[in-house]
């Protein structure tokens, strides 16, 4: 059994060394093609998490036609915080608004010396669950606050979230299609490359079914040289990644003007990364598969 196995591994390897500018190319095909579909996969990750916390972030803020009366403020907040929604209620009073503009103003507060303290509409600003940090859910919360306040204005940042979101969404779309075309094109490259190897030795496979030898052992070397191909391609894919991650993404991402100091970048778990190098190994297969079903009968 070891002595059939060595033989395997030494016959898939003399094949790769008698073409090795096919071989090569096989092998980098491979490895730009998953690079690149894991690249896109990143990008998406990273983006969807940083949207994900952008949405901790989201308030629905209530500007009020006229300012409660003090004593009702916390009937008032108690109600608020009484939808399921909500998860916290914070009352922002005129005079409080008026502290927080100066405040934004800095040096130039000054300006407001004078200006009645009722210039600002006062405010309840809800933050939601992280179940309903969505556009049902700020809908839900809207519709209520309408319904049980005197609501002059109402603002919350969904609506370019939103967006944001279907931008996300086209990139996974384009990262599936470029991926595929990638993934296709290197499966055509390893399956012409073993193609060519089975043309150069079809006398040899003919001697090999004439003496006697099994479709199974003259398959095997071959399969095996693409699964190295593979192998080596995946490897060399989660190579690229690195580099490009550490290079491209992370410094793309950092600088990105909406994306948090504090916010970490993921890269691919170690169950990833495995995953990437084995899917390598299985299109070197499938490579092979498609050759040997036109040159050796199954």
């Amino acid at each position: 059994m070891l002595d059939k196995i060595r033989y395997f591994i030494i016959r898939a390897l003399r094949n790769m060394r008698q073409w090795p500018f096919l071989c090569s190319a096989s092998i980098l095909t491979m490895a730009i093609a998953l690079a690149t579909v894991a690249t896109f996969f990143l990008v998406v990750v990273n983006i969807e998490q940083l949207a994900l916390r952008w949405t901790k972030e989201i308030q629905v803020i209530a500007y009020l036609e006229k300012a409660p009366k003090p004593q009702n403020v916390a009937a008032l907040t108690k109600k608020l915080k009484s939808f399921p929604e909500v998860e916290s209620v914070n009352y922002v009073s005129q005079a409080d608004a008026l502290q927080r503009f100066k405040k934004h103003l800095g040096v130039d507060a000054s300006l407001l010396e004078g200006v009645s303290k009722n210039l600002l509409p006062a405010s309840f600003e809800l933050e939601l669950h992280p179940d309903y940090r969505n556009q049902q859910g700020i809908a839900t919360v809207v519709e209520q606050l309408e319904n049980n306040l005197e609501v002059d204005d109402l603002r919350y940042g969904q609506k370019w979230l939103e967006r944001f979101n279907n931008f996300v969404g086209m990139m996974r779309y384009v990262g599936i299609i470029l991926g595929g075309f990638l993934l296709f094109g290197a499966l055509f490259i390893v399956s012409n490359t073993i193609k060519l190897t089975l043309y150069a030795r079809r006398d040899e496979l003919e001697i090999m079914a004439l003496v006697g030898a099994t479709m199974r052992f003259i398959k095997i070397p071959f399969m095996l040289e693409g699964a190295i191909q593979g192998l080596l391609g995946g490897l060399l894919s989660l190579a690229f990644l690195f580099l490009s991650f550490v290079f491209v993404i992370s410094r793309s991402l950092n600088t990105f003007w909406l994306t948090p100091a504090d916010f970490d970048l993921l890269f691919l778990t170690l169950d990833q990364q495995i995953l990437l190098v084995l899917s390598g190994v299985v299109l070197g297969i499938l490579g092979s598969l498609s050759s040997l079903r036109r040159f050796v009968r199954i």
